[in-house]
């Protein structure tokens, strides 16, 4: 095991020494003066937070804390921003609830024709073509091929001057 490995297991050794999965890591600790150090401070840490006592409360402490939550409730905002603020931060929204449901029935509709609308135009540029301009424009687009066959034809039909005649 390295210092790293060892680093991360400290906690686990700090509060479980003697658990199996920690025997690497105090094999470790006791050959390693830096993570032995790490250790003992570690201990030194956790003997201080154990020895600290949290101070009591006063005894009105709850009536106070709830006499200046009232108050401080009662209060009315400053400015718009801050009624607007403390309407989402202390009421339940169900007031919200049918503005929100008709906000997004509006951009549902909004968004459903606006692609519609672009559906439409986009079909609207192609006009029905009937067969006859269909062949007549499959016809100008394989004009250059058509031309290279009839060379070939016409290859074909000639005499070959490469082959001598017997």
């Amino acid at each position: 095991m390295n210092c790293h490995q060892c680093q991360s297991a400290l906690p686990d050794l700090l509060f479980d020494p003697h658990a199996p999965s920690t025997a690497k890591a105090r094999a470790h600790v006791e050959s390693c003066a830096d993570c032995r150090q790490e250790l003992e401070s570690l201990q030194a840490t956790m003997s201080l937070l154990e020895a600290w006592d949290a101070p009591e409360p006063s005894p009105y402490f709850d009536q106070k804390l709830t006499v200046r939550l009232r108050e401080e409730q009662s209060r009315p905002p400053a400015g718009w921003l801050e009624r607007m603020r403390s309407r989402l931060l202390f009421n339940t929204g169900r007031q919200f609830r049918p503005a929100l449901a008709g906000a997004l029935a509006l951009a549902l509709l909004i968004g459903g024709g606006a692609f519609a609308d672009l559906s439409y135009m986009h079909l609207s540029h192609q006009a029905p073509a009937s067969a006859t301009v269909t062949d007549l424009e499959v016809l100008d687009n394989n004009d250059q091929a058509l031309q290279s066959m009839d060379q070939l034809f016409q290859d074909e039909n000639s005499p070959d001057d490469s082959i001598p005649s017997s």
